[in-house]
């Protein structure tokens, strides 16, 4: 009998373990540009969140999370309704509190834990942090886009990367979680600032991030700069590529990022809504399928090209990003060991995030991925 090598471990360092709340079920309500103070040039919100309301009424959220508890109603984790598409904190006083008061029924009920918002960096103080964690919530997403201020001057955002630094040290010491979303390609901006925005992320250790390449939506800014010729978008491959770098670079940090791209809408699909961009309907699953494989390479490179068998082992739940979109990763892999017999094997109860490698000579590798276990 044949002694087996040892293994190689070859693992990414780890992140912390998220607990429950890290991954709750989101109930999203979309304000439509409620509290924005000026239009940035990227924004559509009739494109990018759907067929909402300018003015939420009651019955307009208890459907939405009626809804939402009903095709979910075995679902584990947490649950949290979320004021999204606007600045929360830029609405009126009034409006702000009846809102907060109808989600606030729910958390009465014990049908939903806490309340999420979305607004900008510089639209907080103590007062009204007070004053958002009275009335349940626990979760702020700041949307910083950039921390290159030339990038958000372009994009007419109206506050400086400063003011996202302030705003995650205020609600952190008020005991708030915090997340940023991040916007890949806005003008301006280039893969060296794309990629100080995520060391500046880093610095900062929000909870989670969000990170969206630019659309170009039709009736927007950047829809004529775009038609003029003064901006091209990120490619599709170049995005996907910018987002596993992101991944790469966060969540070894302990950031978890809980989406890459939007989320498609009915109205994103219709003809010249979307005018330019890496618009993709699973473009989540392609950075995913990027980021193992680019891990599979590093765990094979010092196997001779000449090997004959690879027998991997992975969740049965990761076995789509591992192959790859049309089994891409597969394929690769093939070109760079064409000698080898390759299996896979999938397991339902198989630790997300971790791929077990062994070849015909028994030697074995484990890989760990941060942020997918």
């Amino acid at each position: 009998m044949r002694r087996k090598k040892p293994g190689k471990v070859c693992k990414m360092e780890t992140a912390p373990k998220p607990h429950k709340a890290d991954k709750p079920l989101i109930i999203p309500i979309f304000i439509m540009n409620g509290g924005c103070p000026q239009h940035c040039i990227f924004c559509n919100q009739k494109i990018a969140a759907g067929n909402f309301t300018h003015e939420i009424t009651k019955n307009v959220l208890d459907g939405e999370v009626a809804s939402y508890l009903f095709w979910n109603k075995d679902k584990l984790g947490g649950v949290e309704i979320a004021f999204y598409g606007g600045s929360f904190t830029g609405l009126t006083p009034d409006y702000q509190k009846r809102l907060l008061s109808w989600a606030d029924i729910y958390i009465q009920k014990g049908q939903v834990d806490s309340i999420r918002i979305s607004t900008r960096p510089d639209y907080l103080d103590d007062d009204q942090l007070i004053f958002l964690h009275r009335y349940g919530v626990r979760t702020v997403e700041l949307g910083a886009q950039s921390f290159n201020d030339e990038v958000l001057r372009f994009a007419g955002r109206g506050h400086n990367a400063q003011a996202t630094v302030k705003a995650i040290k205020l609600l952190k010491a008020h005991g708030f979680r915090t997340g940023l979303h991040l916007m890949a390609g806005l003008p301006r901006d280039t893969r060296e600032s794309f990629m100080e925005t995520l060391a500046r992320t880093v610095e900062l250790q929000p909870d989670t991030a969000r990170i969206h390449p630019v659309l170009v939506f039709q009736d927007t800014p950047l829809a004529d700069e775009f038609r003029e010729g003064r901006y091209q978008p990120l490619g599709l491959d170049e995005s996907v590529e910018w987002c596993r770098l992101a991944w790469e670079k966060l969540t070894p940090a302990g950031i978890r990022i809980i989406r890459f791209g939007l989320q498609t809408t009915p109205e994103m699909n219709q003809e010249g809504a979307v005018l330019a961009g890496p618009f993709h309907p699973s473009f989540g699953s392609l950075v995913h399928s990027a980021i193992f494989y680019s891990a599979t390479l590093k765990s094979l490179g010092n196997l001779p090209k000449h090997v004959r068998k690879l027998h991997f082992q992975i969740a049965e739940r990761d076995l789509s990003n591992f192959r790859g979109f049309n089994n891409s990763n597969i394929d690769a892999i093939k070109k760079l060991y064409p000698d080898a017999q390759i299996i896979i094997d999938s397991h339902r109860d198989g630790l997300t995030g971790h791929l077990w490698m062994t070849t015909e000579s028994e030697e074995s590798i484990s890989i760990d991925i941060p942020g997918l276990m």
